[in-house]
């Protein structure tokens, strides 16, 4: 990211969860389901921690974190949602200093989480084939590097996964994990393996069971262990209106299959 004077971000927050990010700066500015106005005279003698009313909306000024720039960010592609990125990134022990792949960035949603959890030590290397959805992940993606206080070390791709490997070897020399997320996975796995560390894991995220039993399949042919395999179902509670509480009316149910694999080191050969 470019160097330069970090900008003031803050984040105007409803009681419900909603949030709105603007920079403190000079200048009108337009914020949807805000309206329009100059942030830096809205925001004269207040600070964080203080509520401010906005035309009808009455609202905390809160530093913003992963949480508020998720809920702002620019949409082209699907992304990958807090549900399966969290458990992703649990299991498969990405965190400070992790060097990463990610093979399909879309809108970013998934690096944005992956970001959050890398510190300024990680190497995030995020590949994306079309350009369209490369540049709205971009935008995400360089807004969070000025909320976060640390950004990790990363690269976007523009361009085919095939043939990363050099550039792995080039960045990081080798990965620690990598989650892909493209039509064919099973087709780069051979690519991915030999720039995998020992210990390393490979995830595949696979909308339907044929691309899963495929990148199974290509995952054990590379000698790669298959440690899980199935889906995340979300179920939200809320509060009933005559006391008690209830299994929400909108649950998140299917998103996509996970797969994800371990390389191990070879068996000597007797």
């Amino acid at each position: 990211m470019g160097d330069g004077e970090r900008p003031e971000w803050l984040a105007l927050r409803e009681d419900d969860g909603r949030a709105y990010l603007l920079r403190r700066e000079p200048g009108e500015v337009k914020v949807k389901g805000l309206g329009r106005f100059d942030a830096e005279r809205l925001l004269e003698g207040y600070s964080v921690g203080d509520r401010i009313n906005v035309g009808q909306k009455s609202l905390t000024i809160i530093d913003p974190s992963l949480s508020e720039a998720r809920r702002n960010m620019a949409r082209r592609a699907q992304v990958i949602g807090a549900k399966d990125s969290g458990f992703l990134i649990s299991w498969m022990g990405i965190g400070t200093g992790s060097r990463v792949l990610e093979g399909g960035h879309g809108s970013g949603g998934l690096a944005m989480h992956l970001a959050n959890v890398m510190g300024a030590k990680g190497t995030l290397i995020s590949v994306e084939s079309r350009s369209e959805h490369a540049e709205v992940g971009k935008l995400n993606m360089e807004r969070l590097s000025e909320i976060l206080p640390e950004f990790p070390d990363w690269h976007l791709i523009e361009g085919d996964i095939g043939g990363v490997g050099d550039l792995v070897r080039q960045k990081c020399e080798v990965l620690d994990a990598a989650i892909i997320d493209i039509a064919e996975p099973w087709e780069v796995i051979t690519e991915i393996e030999p720039v995998l560390r020992v210990g390393g894991r490979l995830a595949c995220y696979c909308p339907t069971t044929i691309q899963l039993e495929k990148c199974w399949e290509a995952a054990e042919r590379e000698g790669l262990v298959v440690e899980w395999a199935g889906e995340m179902i979300e179920r939200r509670w809320v509060k009933a209106s005559r006391g008690g509480v209830r299994p929400g009316n909108t649950p998140i149910g299917h998103t996509a299959f996970l797969l994800i694999s371990a390389k191990v080191a070879a068996y000597e050969e007797e």
